[in-house]
């Protein structure tokens, strides 16, 4: 497992924390690379970036989940579910500054690269070198295409900057953004080896890029370009779904050949300081359970929408495993009191008791934020296929293949290819994984689908800027509707 464990810099600083100042490293120690990678790596797991704001923004705006908790718990979170956000929503702004954060991290780590480069007289140095700026390079364009999601259009910082030089960057295009997120990518890909030995699992490799590609292009709608991509991961044959859906979103599933893309979290069992590890996972836990270390905050919950989506499809092996419902015991044996707060949880971010050594780790703090599976990738090459792609040179497997094989997993019977089943594969697979809002409104189904939410269309496709990140940069225009 890939543990980064330097904390990041805030948003401004130009040297990520926990690394040495440029004028004190020494660019020749080969060993000394990798640290502003890791820094980058950490920033990752900030809360601001993957943690609470997160979940808020990305999942509970969609119809999959409400925002659990108590009524009165979590204000900004149900103006969220309810599309009543405005510019001053406050979490608008820590997400904003999250995924900036990231920005920061990466072009720090970019930047260092070079000169590693030239210090090094080893060819197979040089060549690490530039290995670590790709993945840099993904980890910025994993960052842009997020605020790009969010925002619609945000500015590109694409060096470190001093705060008045943010303050005068202009506001890009989604085109300009697309273009740029693009660049990063196809400048990556080459650079990057396709797997990495056991103790580096976790870091990016050409695949993560490539998949990250895909979904890049699919919100795009450049349909030929998802195809390539994800036919490249396909015929490489170097990932596979597991036959067990449970096991994905277990400890023992993580890092597995499933995954393209996690965000790495761990207590490292230290009791004490700084430990690498998020609260991803401990925010949508079970409120007011018992033991303590079987419980957590109850945000993000199964809509009764969601749970009736899975019923009527008799998906019954997807809803065991998403549903984790107050007053049953789970196979291994714990128990969901029945005086929780809300009668149903996100079993995806199920952890047992007995990995929650509540000395040291707390519900979850050892769950790996998925980000891309290899579920995604084959629905995504589906959905290409079927809305005109063709069927990329070399690569044998079919639409309906691959979405017949997410099917089959889960003991589901196969299905014609078609838009429709193909969307309803995606909702039901990715389940509370932060993708149905979004999908909804690249689809342009959020309006039909969200409209008993509060959705209004032609406003609530994107967030609000931000009105602190506008008093900041004057060139920020705010979003229409707001």
């Amino acid at each position: 497992m890939l543990l980064a464990a330097l904390s990041c810099s805030e948003f401004l600083d130009i040297r990520p924390e926990g690394t040495t100042e440029a004028q004190g490293t020494d660019y020749s120690k080969s060993e000394n690379m990798f640290l502003p990678v890791s820094a980058a790596y950490a920033s990752l797991r900030n809360y601001a970036a993957h943690s609470f704001p997160y979940i808020s923004v990305f999942e509970i705006s969609s119809d999959d989940a409400d925002k659990g908790s108590e009524a009165t718990d979590g204000p900004n979170q149900k103006d969220i579910d309810e599309f009543k956000h405005t510019p001053a929503t406050a979490i608008l702004n820590e997400i904003w500054g999250g995924f900036y954060d990231i920005v920061s991290a990466a072009n720090y780590a970019i930047e260092q690269m070079p000169l590693f480069e030239a210090a090094q007289q080893d060819a197979t140095n040089k060549n690490y070198a530039r290995q670590c700026a790709a993945e840099a390079k993904v980890i910025r364009a994993y960052a842009y295409f997020n605020l790009t999601r969010m925002f619609g259009r945000v500015y590109i910082a694409n060096k470190t900057c001093t705060a008045a030089e943010l303050a005068a960057l202009p506001q890009a295009t989604t085109a300009q953004l697309y273009e740029f997120i693009e660049k990063d990518l196809e400048e990556a890909i080459p650079a990057l080896p396709p797997s990495y030995s056991k103790e580096w699992a976790g870091r990016i490799t050409s695949y993560t890029a490539l998949g990250i590609k895909a979904k890049v292009h699919l919100y795009q709608a450049e349909y030929d370009s998802v195809a390539a991509c994800a036919g490249r991961i396909i015929a490489s044959a170097r990932y596979d779904l597991l036959p067990d859906f449970k096991t994905v979103f277990r400890a023992e599933g993580e890092n597995s050949r499933e995954s393209l893309f996690e965000i790495q979290s761990t207590t490292l069992g230290l009791t004490a300081g700084e430990a690498p590890y998020i609260t991803y996972a401990y925010i949508q836990g079970p409120r007011g359970n018992q033991p303590g270390n079987m419980q957590g905050w109850g945000f993000c919950v199964p809509s009764q929408k969601l749970i009736n989506f899975f019923a009527a499809r008799g998906d019954n092996t997807r809803a065991a495993v998403t549903l984790l419902r107050r007053g049953t015991k789970t196979a291994e044996g714990d128990s969901i009191s029945s005086r929780c707060s809300n009668p149903v949880y996100n079993g995806k971010v199920y952890t047992p008791s007995g990995e929650n050594k509540w000395s040291y780790n707390g519900y979850g703090f050892n769950h790996n934020v998925r980000i891309l599976r290899y579920a995604d990738v084959l629905l995504m090459y589906a959905e290409a296929l079927v809305r005109g792609s063709a069927q990329p040179a070399g690569v044998t497997m079919t639409g309906t293949d691959a979405l017949n094989k997410v099917r089959e997993r889960v003991g589901l019977a196969p299905v014609p290819l078609t838009t429709d089943n193909v969307l309803d594969e995606r909702r039901a697979e990715l389940a509370l994984e932060e993708d149905r809002f979004f999908d909804l409104v690249r689809t342009g189904r959020a309006a039909a689908e969200l409209a008993a939410k509060g959705f209004q269309p032609g406003k609530h496709e994107v967030f609000p800027i931000p009105s602190a990140q506008r008093q900041l940069n004057l060139n920020l225009n705010q979003n229409t509707g707001y």
